[in-house]
């Protein structure tokens, strides 16, 4: 009896030790938590201090080279190709013979059609004498005359099909690509493509700037163009072109047209730079990092850092520069805004500097 009471007393101690040693563990490891929490609490961000620069307004914007010309055409008649004239990397000039259609039946169409016009410009001629002397009526001389205009129209449109088996460049450049061959056959419904013609003797350079560069551009304004393929090279363009509406990520669309040189070393598609040089001087102004706005710098919002607490400040921004944007109001020099890590954010949050 003894015993068994003696071993029961000896199990309840040994559950009270356990328990008495789980509570002290999870009291030690809630304070651990509560320690680590506490180190967490704060939003890890990066920040910036605004600064009064020397800023200059000239800006660079990159695109790609096109050509002002460019085009594919088509067969205007039916037939067989029977002499190809150009190669692709030929230089052609507008109404250039590229290649030629064998025109038997057309010509032969083109002499009936002259044989029927000479013939009635005789009647005509006959009639016309004959009116003059009381031989005709003039019923009948306004019909031989009809007959005659008539012949003639046919006969100017047979000697443009026969214009047409010999085919001509419509506009100035390089030959790009040749579809035929001697002996291809060529349709005009549907349209055989003949060649591609690109002119690169001028280029135009796409490219898109901002709001606030966009203010100070105008059409006819002169541009220096460079390319990496010739750094030591400066090409002449001007604007020819200024969108009046922004694209979607709210920059405008800019064409400048540049003479290319001599030898055409401007190919389309290569890369190029447009140097825009501003009038304005250098100016002194203060700016923050165009990343501490929240959300866009149309929302005017910044987080400013103000002993480890993140504040909410609403600022007037003015000019945007690449990356940086001009601050007229709301901020001075010194302040510390939040330029990495905004969207944990709220007004008042705590907030831990990271480099």
């Amino acid at each position: 009896m003894k015993k068994g009471i003696i071993t029961t007393i000896a199990i309840l101690g040994s559950l009270a030790l356990i328990a008495f040693v789980l509570m002290k563990n999870k009291k030690e490891n809630q304070e651990k938590i509560d320690i680590v929490a506490a180190t967490n609490s704060s939003v890890l961000v990066k920040a910036a201090e605004i600064k009064t620069e020397e800023i200059s307004f000239d800006f660079n914007a990159n695109g790609t080279f096109e050509p002002t010309q460019e085009l594919t055409f088509s067969a205007e008649k039916s037939g067989k190709i029977v002499k190809v004239l150009a190669k692709e990397g030929d230089v052609v000039r507008v109404g250039q013979v590229l290649a030629i259609m064998r025109g038997d039946a057309i010509n032969v169409n083109a002499e009936n059609a002259n044989s029927v016009y000479q013939n009635a410009l005789m009647d005509y001629n006959r009639f016309e004498n004959a009116y003059k002397t009381g031989g005709v009526t003039k019923q009948q001389l306004d019909q031989a005359r009809i007959a005659m205009i008539n012949a003639k129209s046919n006969l100017s449109q047979a000697n443009i099909n026969v214009g047409d088996t010999r085919i001509k460049a419509p506009i100035n450049g390089v030959i790009n690509k040749k579809f035929i061959e001697v002996g291809s056959m060529i349709s005009s419904m549907p349209a055989t493509a003949l060649y591609e013609i690109v002119n690169v003797s001028k280029l135009k350079l796409n490219v898109t700037v901002n709001e606030s560069q966009v203010a100070n551009l105008k059409v006819g304004t002169p541009i220096n163009v460079v390319t990496n393929v010739y750094p030591d090279k400066t090409f002449n363009g001007k604007i020819t072109f200024i969108a009046a509406k922004a694209d979607a990520s709210l920059n405008f669309p800019i064409e400048i047209e540049i003479s290319n040189n001599a030898n055409n070393d401007l190919k389309a598609g290569m890369y190029g730079t447009a140097k825009f040089e501003s009038k304005q001087q250098t100016q002194k102004i203060m700016i923050a990092p165009r990343s501490a706005f929240v959300g866009s710098v149309s929302g005017n919002q910044v987080f400013v850092n103000e002993n480890g607490i993140a504040v909410l400040k609403k600022v007037t921004a003015g000019r945007i520069i690449g990356d940086k944007v001009e601050i007229l109001d709301g901020l001075k020099d010194g302040d510390v805004v939040i330029t990495t890590g905004q969207i944990n954010l709220t007004n008042g949050s705590k907030i831990e500097i990271i480099k």
